[in-house]
């Protein structure tokens, strides 16, 4: 059987690094990854081809060549996986769905063929078992949770990894904490489920293999979920891992308690990893109890940060305004905490509720829920009714974008994490695309562009001041310039 796995356009967002990624040369952030792990749960005798539509086009010659089309994503890409059923539909071809975007919202789906949902370890077998008896059913649900120790490494050899900015991994799902607005936990539970350090070992033996040498993003909700077996287990294995390893540095997602354990900072840095996610939210205390983000608490906030920098973890943020709590006074507030923070990647975005949270649940029965949810959390919209009034919160929100991204104030930012971030032990070695994304930056950003002055301002005192801090500052000036055309088509 011919199997067609089909992965959707992203929207140019915050998270797409369109702009970004022609400084480097490459077609897309990431690859796949769930599709790819598909691929590897599919019968072995089957052939498969994956289109990716971030990097090359769906032909009519691909939809002729298969029996079936599978198609996974997420809310964000909803447009683009509509387009592409609508397409396999034209042409006859049977799809197969699944993912968060048709998990958390099935009976938007009713021209999808068969919704194999939650997750494929659990689902895509019995689906399997019917295909052979020829009595397939609409929908496919999981009624738990699967252990991934048994979950197959990704059908790498899928993908072009030359085409990607990095390539991706993922160790465990779950989150142990219950955050209202997020749906994480509605998908894959309380309890953080782990793969071995083996299982790991092999999946990064075969990246390595490839002649991979850049970055690795470990994708988990929190990567810390489970610190014990972190500090004891996963992480002395990729110590080890990389003792005669060149390259291949690590980010991750994680909760801002890691600032609170010396040992698992120390031990991440020297496993390789150099930046991580923290979902910072809110300023606010208040609004932090409100969405149940309890481990944001009762903290010092900016000195986590700072904590996290100086072990050499670089924090990239994501806040939230639009909490039924924020007053008018939260805009301000949080430009003035991501300015003193030296978050240079800091994602805000307007609050959304999800299908599926705790959130949704609660604004539905409350009548606030008026539109459908975009899974963009930077496109200047929001599919609730907030409590301050869609106007304030708008023209905040925007207020927020243009401070914070406008040159002068993100090289301020990128010069206060310079100063605090520990110099990285483990650096990507150069090559012809890095070699390029050098020169581009220093003639797009440093001569066409109009922070040329703060570009090359940030340079002379990244090199006097801190030098091995140099790809660090190309590279963040390079997000900047990519985050500047988003806020361009949202916000300004």
């Amino acid at each position: 059987m011919n199997i067609l796995l089909i992965y959707p356009k992203f929207p140019n967002t915050f998270w797409s690094f369109k702009y970004a990624l022609s400084f480097i040369g490459k077609k897309a952030a990431f690859p796949p990854l769930g599709l790819l792990t598909i691929a590897s749960l599919l019968p072995k005798s089957w052939s498969k081809r994956l289109v990716d539509l971030n990097v090359n086009g769906l032909s009519d010659k691909d939809l002729a060549w298969a029996d079936m089309a599978f198609v996974g994503g997420m809310a964000v890409q909803r447009k683009s996986a509509e387009q592409i059923i609508a397409r396999c539909n034209a042409s006859n071809l049977k799809v197969v769905a699944g993912g968060p975007l048709f998990s958390s919202e099935p009976d938007e789906f009713g021209d999808v063929d068969h919704l194999v949902l939650d997750e494929a370890e659990l689902t895509l077998p019995a689906f399997l078992s019917d295909l052979k008896t020829g009595q397939l059913k609409k929908t496919y649900r999981a009624s738990g949770f699967c252990d991934i120790c048994d979950t197959p490494a990704p059908s790498w050899d899928l993908v072009k990894m030359k085409q990607y900015a990095s390539m991706n991994i993922q160790f465990s799902r779950g989150c142990p904490f219950n955050c209202e607005f997020c749906n994480v936990t509605a998908l894959f539970g309380h309890v953080p489920r782990l793969k071995t350090p083996e299982q790991i070992i092999v999946e990064l033996d075969r990246i390595y293999a490839s002649g991979w040498r850049s970055s690795i993003f470990f994708v988990d909700d929190n990567f810390i979920g489970n610190k014990r077996y972190l500090k004891k287990h996963l992480l002395p294995a990729l110590i080890e891992w990389r003792k005669d390893k060149k390259g291949c540095v690590f980010f991750t997602e994680a909760s801002i308690n890691l600032a609170d354990d010396p040992e698992l900072l120390d031990m991440m840095v020297r496993a390789g990893f150099d930046a991580v996610f923290i979902g910072i939210e809110s300023p606010d205390d208040v609004c932090l109890t409100e969405c149940k983000k309890d481990q944001n608490k009762n903290r010092d906030l900016l000195e986590s940060v700072a904590i996290i920098h100086h072990s050499g973890l670089q924090v990239m943020g994501g806040f939230i305004v639009g909490f039924d709590n924020d007053t008018p006074s939260i805009f301000q507030r949080q430009v003035e905490f991501i300015q003193k923070s030296g978050i240079v990647t800091a994602m805000v975005g307007m609050l959304q509720a999800p299908p599926g949270t705790r959130l949704f649940n609660r604004l539905q029965e409350e009548n606030r829920v008026v539109l459908e949810f975009s899974g963009d959390n930077v496109d200047g919209t929001t599919n609730i009714i907030p409590r301050m009034g869609i106007d304030k919160l708008l023209n905040g929100y925007q207020s927020i974008m243009k401070q914070i991204y406008a040159p002068k104030n993100y090289y301020r930012r990128v010069r206060t994490l310079l100063k605090e971030l520990k110099a990285p032990k483990i650096s990507q070695p150069l090559n012809l695309q890095r070699f390029l994304s050098c020169f581009r930056s220093a003639f797009r950003l440093g001569f066409l562009g109009k922070e040329r002055f703060r570009y090359w301002q940030l340079m002379l005192w990244t090199l006097i001041s801190r030098p091995r801090q140099i790809p660090t500052a190309i590279t963040l000036s390079i997000y900047g310039y990519h985050y500047r055309r988003i806020c361009e088509k949202y916000i300004y």
